[in-house]
């Protein structure tokens, strides 16, 4: 059954990577993480890191291998998903802050219907009908995604599990667009107010937290960059951001990521270690009596 295990998930990465990766590897990375997640007690489990950092692509891994190994259905939500629609965060721009037009901080997500759906589960109430959300669009979809049962709850995001920032970094300018954009700072603690309160209380309601920790900031503009690439061809949309808009864009990210960066590996119960190839370098696991 192992080898066939460790055959499937080569064959997955490649499909969801196009890169080769060794049994050894899937032995040592992957297998583990898999078997913590269906071994633990608890069933619902936030998946952060960097954009570009793969945590889509585990997700997606996680849940195939638990469904067909495991025979545990997983609820796969994505944070990317309950995204405002635009002309929503046009309304949120012209009555808080213009910088709320543009999707990544909280604040520009629907957070009431997560929690919606996260109670719907906890509750196994279902069919659950989440939102997608179109990034080439930046809007939301028409299509939902219909989730009819589920054991595992597995949370993804670029900001899940985050603790709100403290003031001292919080009001220290860290790049162009806070200096030119934010200079009162309304922006920075409109967000993190609500990281501190509804994020919070979203957060909170998951049992273990999985972090997958870049070697540095300055990966995100080229692994983002690759993805927007790879999201483009895929759709044969040729509108997708170049490397001067996407540098811009990440730069709404930046003070939210690199603070996750700091914090995240001390509150993490499973922290991944990524190379600038974005392949696993160390895995930690945290030793909890409800394991």
């Amino acid at each position: 059954m192992k080898l066939n295990i460790d055959i499937f998930i080569q064959e997955e990465l490649k499909k969801l990577t196009n890169k080769n990766f060794t049994k050894k590897y899937i032995s040592q990375y992957i297998i583990p993480i898999i078997n913590n997640l269906y071994h633990s007690k608890n069933n619902k489990f936030i998946l952060s890191g960097s954009q570009g950092s793969g945590k889509s692509t585990l997700g997606k891994l996680l849940k195939l291998v638990i469904e067909k190994f495991y025979k545990k259905k997983v609820m796969l939500l994505s944070i990317d998903d309950y995204y405002l629609s635009k002309n929503q965060r046009l309304k949120l721009s012209k009555k808080i802050h213009p910088l709320l037009l543009t999707r990544g901080v909280p604040g520009t997500h629907d957070i009431k219907a997560l929690k919606y759906h996260i109670n719907q589960f906890q509750n196994q109430n279902f069919p659950i009908s989440s939102p997608i959300f179109n990034k080439l669009k930046d809007d939301i979809s028409k299509k939902r995604k219909v989730i009819n049962s589920a054991q595992i709850l597995l949370l993804e995001g670029w900001c899940c599990g985050s603790v709100p920032i403290a003031n001292k970094y919080l009001f220290k300018n860290i790049n162009t667009l806070e200096n030119t954009y934010d200079k009162n700072t309304n922006w920075r603690k409109y967000y993190n107010s609500l990281l501190r309160n509804e994020y919070k209380s979203v957060f909170s309601l998951f049992d273990k937290k999985i972090y997958i920790k870049s070697p540095s900031f300055k990966y995100v503009l080229e692994w983002r960059y690759a993805q927007e690439k790879s999201n483009a061809s895929k759709s044969n949309n040729k509108n997708f951001m170049n490397k001067v808009k996407l540098q811009e864009f990440i730069q709404h990210y930046e003070k939210l990521t690199k603070w996750m960066m700091l914090t995240m590996p001390n509150q993490a119960d499973i922290l991944i270690k990524i190379d600038s190839n974005q392949k696993i370098k160390k895995l930690f696991f945290k030793i909890s009596k409800f394991h």
